[in-house]
C-alpha cells in the first residue's frame, strides 16, 4: 500500500469569508484504508471532502494555501473531469446528485458512463452488475425522483461506484435515513471496503464508524485535532470536549470501570466488549 491522498499545510477560505474553513492541516491517507471523519457542524468536514475531490478551489473558488495531492499530483493540476474517474464523491443529500435529465434508475446509473464514452454493451453490463450489487435491480424502470430517501442514497452510491473509482469520498450518507435505510447503505460501503477501495466517510453515527473504520480523523473549528486508530480515538472520552459523541459501548465500559471492572482497554464495539468482559470474568 502507498499514499494516495496527502495534505501539506492546507488552509482554505471560501469567497467572501474572513476565516478559513480548513486551517493548516497536514496528513496522508494510504491506499485501501477506511477513514472516518468526525466533528461538529461547521468543523470543516464537508470542506475537507471538497478539497479531496478538487471542488475547492476549482468549483467553489476561494483561496487555497498549501497542497492537496492525489497520487502525488496536486489536485489543481488535474484537468476538468479528470479526477472523476479517480475519486468518486457521494453528496450528503442524494437529491443533489440525481442529474434530473434521465427518466429511469437504469438510465441515471448509465449517465456517467455515457459521458465518458464507454461502449454501449459495456455500459449495460456494468449497470446491471452495479444494480445487483446495490440491491436496486427492482427499481430499474422507476423514476429516480419517485424513490424513497434510502433508495435514492443507494442510487447515488451506484451511480458513483459504476465508474469504478479507487477512492470514495462519502459525505454523511445516513443523515436523512431511517435505521433500515442506514443499514442498507452501510452494507454497500462494507462491500467497497472488502474490495480495498480507499474510503473517506463523513458520518455522525460513531457506533457505525467504530465497527467499520480503520482510522478516525477529528476536526474542530477547521483544525485536525486528532488522527489515529479507531479504537484509540473513539475510546477517548475527551472527544466530548469537542462536542462529539462517543460510542454507547464506551459509555457503558467507562461506567463499569468506575465500578471496579478491571478492563485493560476500553472497547468501542459490541463484539470487542463481549470479548473484554469474558476475559475479565475468566481472570477472576
Amino acid at each position: 500500500m502507498g499514499t494516495v491522498i496527502e495534505f501539506k499545510n492546507v488552509s482554505y477560505t471560501y469567497p467572501l469569508a474572513d476565516i478559513p474553513s480548513i486551517k493548516n492541516i497536514s496528513f496522508s491517507l494510504e491506499q485501501g484504508g477506511f477513514y472516518g471523519v468526525i466533528g461538529r457542524n461547521g468543523s470543516g468536514k464537508t470542506t475537507l471532502c471538497a478539497l479531496i475531490r478538487g471542488f475547492a478551489p476549482s468549483f467553489y473558488q476561494g483561496n487555497l494555501e498549501g497542497t492537496v495531492l492525489i497520487d502525488g499530483k496536486p489536485t489543481v493540476d488535474y484537468g476538468p473531469g479528470e479526477l472523476s474517474l479517480r475519486v468518486g464523491y457521494v453528496f450528503q443529500n442524494p437529491f443533489n446528485q440525481i442529474s434530473g435529465v434521465k427518466d429511469t434508475v437504469f438510465e441515471e446509473i448509465a449517465f456517467g458512463l455515457e459521458n465518458f464514452g464507454i461502449p454501449v454493451d459495456e455500459i449495460e453490463r456494468r449497470v446491471i452488475e452495479i444494480m445487483d450489487l446495490t440491491n436496486i435491480t427492482g427499481l430499474a424502470e422507476k423514476n429516480p425522483f419517485d424513490l424513497s430517501g434510502g433508495q435514492q442514497q443507494r442510487l447515488a452510491l451506484a451511480s458513483i461506484i459504476v465508474l469504478k473509482p479507487d477512492i470514495l469520498v462519502i459525505d454523511e450518507p445516513t443523515s436523512q435515513l431511517d435505521p433500515e435505510g442506514t443499514e442498507s447503505v452501510f452494507e454497500i460501503i462494507k462491500m467497497m471496503k472488502k474490495e480495498r477501495k480507499t474510503i473517506i466517510l463523513v458520518e455522525h453515527e460513531v457506533d457505525l464508524l467504530a465497527e467499520y473504520a480503520d482510522t478516525i480523523l477529528v476536526l474542530h473549528q477547521g483544525c485536525l485535532v486528532r488522527m489515529g486508530p479507531t479504537s484509540e480515538v473513539l475510546g477517548d472520552a475527551k472527544l466530548l470536549d469537542y462536542g462529539i459523541q462517543i460510542p454507547q459501548i464506551v459509555h457503558l465500559s467507562s461506567a463499569l470501570i468506575r465500578r471496579g471492572l478491571p478492563l485493560d482497554t476500553i472497547p468501542v464495539t459490541e463484539e470487542a466488549a463481549v470479548m473484554a468482559f469474558k476475559n475479565c470474568i475468566k481472570a477472576r
